[in-house]
């Protein structure tokens, strides 16, 4: 991956990865009580870390309003996924349909980015993207 213009299908791999990352810190944030579980607490902190790192890694070519709607929607769906497995928590077939709604718009949202095709570096300041401020 180039560090000056990421290819798309990296950048939505590296999308994918911090929603992955997200779910982890969720999931260890929930797990470390408030804070005050010092194992969790720690593992939060790096899930925190490497998903900022890769959402800021993704969001050099992807628009950051569809970028960050597909990483809280990962986000949000793993860890309401997940959170049963893990922790004494419930997920209703209601709350599972609704979050199938949630993983259905992610997908259309890369396909319509996809097609698109308007994969463009947005780390330029507008100046150098010919728009004035």
């Amino acid at each position: 991956m180039s560090s000056t213009s990421p290819s798309a299908a990296n950048s939505w791999l590296m999308l994918l990865l911090a929603g992955v990352f997200e779910i982890g810190y969720a999931l260890s944030v929930g797990g470390s009580h408030g804070f005050t579980r010092l194992t969790w607490s720690l593992v939060a902190v790096v899930f925190f870390l490497l998903t900022l790192w890769a959402l800021s890694a993704a969001l050099r070519t992807i628009d950051v309003g569809i970028g960050y709607a597909v990483w809280a929607g990962i986000g949000a769906a793993g860890a309401a996924a997940l959170g049963p497995v893990f922790f004494d928590e419930s997920l209703t077939l209601g709350q599972s349909l609704w979050l199938g709604v949630i993983i259905l718009g992610v997908v259309w949202l890369k396909l319509a980015d996809k097609q698109s095709g308007a994969e463009q570096p947005v780390d330029q300041p507008q100046e150098a993207q010919g728009v004035g401020v």
